[in-house]
This record gives structure tokens, C-alpha cells and sequence, in this order.
């Protein structure tokens, strides 16, 4: 007999930087591990996502990544979170519009070309850290908004799915545990609400 959809292997492709990598934080506590550790409870056979991600890098440096690696789809499901560090080197966000546009439509054809196989997480707001301190918070926060209502407007566009995960980052200006050691990174605690928020979106990628 065939098996059943909740049997197979699933094929998890994770894009973008420092918060898709899990900088400072143990491997198993990424979020997108996290999250296929969640869709394992529920039915789905339990792999490691195929990362693509490193710190510091902004969306060029991203589409650069995945041209040299060539992965191969089709996946089962896709992420996409990239642009705080186009918006920390003070890089234009009509350019960070065309490059989310473009990493967006590779994501989907890697997703087989269906864009409810993609989710798109906000970029959090790294004003709220002590690695921000000196710096006007404020200022910080509106470039972030900026940035995220460019990227929640292209994948709305695109008919994929968008994760708001950029309140519960704010949260961590007075939690210090959402925190990782560095000041700066979220904690696993954080990206395990990540994952939990991010969780809806891929249930409903698999269906």
C-alpha cells in the first residue's frame, strides 16, 4: 500500500541569517528544528531542516548562498526570514523590496511552485537588546515596521503564508529570558514562540 501523507519524510528548506542559523543558541534549539519537532508530535516523520542561513548576512548575500548551493526541490515546505541586516548597514528598502521579491519567487519554486508551501516570518527587532544600547530604539523600530510592511505586502502578494513574529520579539526589552548570552539573539525560549506561531501556517502547508 502507499503511505499515508503523515508517513512520509518531510522536506523542510529554512532560508535567510542569524535567526534562521540559531546564532548563540545549541542547534536543536532553532526554531526551525523546533518546528519540525512540532510537526513530528503531529503526524509528520521528523528530519532536520536543510539550512541555508548564516549571521550577518543581508538578502544579496542570501541569493548568492542558495545560487552556490543549488538545493533541489521540490520541499514540502519552505521559510524565508531576511532583512534585519539590510536594515542594521542602512541599506535602501525599495532595494530590500526588489531582493525580498526575488529570494520570495525562489523560495516558491522551490516549494514546487505553490507559495502555501512558504512561509514568511517578520523580522524581530533587535532595538529592544542591550547590544542595542547607545543607539535610538526608537529609530531602530520604525526601520524594522518599514521593512515589515514591505515584506508582509510582497507575501500577501504571493499568496504565502505570514508569521508576525515581531511583537514577541519586542517582549524581550523585559524578559530577559527570551534572550541568548550574546544580548543580542534570541533565546531558544524565544524561538520555540517562534516556532509555535510559525506551527498554523505549516499544518496548513501539509494538508
Amino acid at each position: 500500500m502507499p503511505m499515508s501523507t503523515d508517513q512520509t519524510a518531510l522536506r523542510f528548506l529554512a532560508l535567510g541569517d542569524s535567526y534562521t542559523i540559531g546564532e548563540a543558541v545549541d542547534p536543536e534549539m532553532r526554531w526551525p528544528v523546533q518546528l519540525a519537532n512540532l510537526l513530528g508530535k503531529r503526524g509528520h516523520a521528523r528530519i532536520e531542516p536543510q539550512i541555508i542561513a548564516r549571521t550577518g548576512w543581508t538578502t544579496d548575500e542570501l541569493r548568492s548562498a542558495i545560487r552556490d548551493e543549488s538545493p533541489r526541490g521540490p520541499y514540502q515546505l519552505v521559510s524565508l526570514l531576511i532583512g534585519v541586516n539590510n536594515q542594521y548597514r542602512g541599506r535602501d528598502s525599495e532595494e530590500y523590496r526588489k531582493e525580498f521579491s526575488e529570494l520570495l519567487g525562489m523560495a516558491i519554486r522551490f516549494a514546487g511552485d505553490d507559495p502555501r508551501r512558504v512561509i514568511v516570518l517578520s523580522i524581530p527587532d533587535w532595538g529592544v537588546t542591550p547590544f542595542a544600547e547607545g543607539r535610538s530604539r526608537e529609530e531602530i523600530a520604525e526601520q524594522i515596521d518599514r521593512f515589515n510592511t514591505i515584506n508582509r505586502e510582497v507575501t500577501l502578494s504571493r499568496r504565502a503564508h505570514y508569521v508576525e513574529v515581531t511583537t514577541i520579539s519586542r517582549k524581550a526589552a523585559t524578559d530577559a529570558s527570551l534572550l541568548a548570552s550574546d544580548g543580542l539573539h534570541p533565546s531558544g525560549a524565544m524561538y520555540r514562540r517562534w516556532a509555535e506561531l510559525a506551527l498554523p501556517a505549516a499544518m496548513s502547508a501539509l494538508r
